[in-house]
């Protein structure tokens, strides 16, 4: 059994529309997320949702669907997120940031049927 390892969950609220020079902002978040080496990043599409405007954003409604809401997941250690929300603070215009304690239990990458341990990247 491994010990799970301290590390940070950032999590970013933003809209589909939301653009960043000239391209979607999740997807430059994404690619800068990867460009940082961080340990991986994760872009969900949310079905619905609202956020300070109380104005809700839903595929149930065609003339809303073109901003459906979109979160960002990334996981690594302490100091990288940290890092990268500085980074990025300049590319969000409006939106949701959020970053909590997580307890990662399994982190593993199989390359040349070698799995790295957890501790390796934490």
């Amino acid at each position: 059994m491994k010990i799970p390892v301290t590390g940070k969950l950032l999590r970013i609220f933003i809209g589909e529309s939301d653009r960043y020079d000239g391209k979607p902002l999740y997807e430059a978040i994404l690619l800068r997320a990867r460009g940082e080496g961080l340990a991986g990043c994760t872009v969900i599409r949310g079905l619905a949702g609202f956020g300070a405007s109380s104005r809700v954003h839903t595929t149930k409604i065609l003339r809303l669907s073109e901003d459906l809401p979109m979160v960002i997941e990334i996981v690594d250690a302490e100091a990288k997120i940290d890092q990268f929300v500085k980074e990025i603070d300049g590319m969000i215009q409006e939106g949701l940031v959020t970053v909590e304690q997580v307890q990662v239990i399994v982190y593993r990458h199989h390359e040349a049927n070698v799995s790295a341990d957890i501790t390796d990247r934490f």
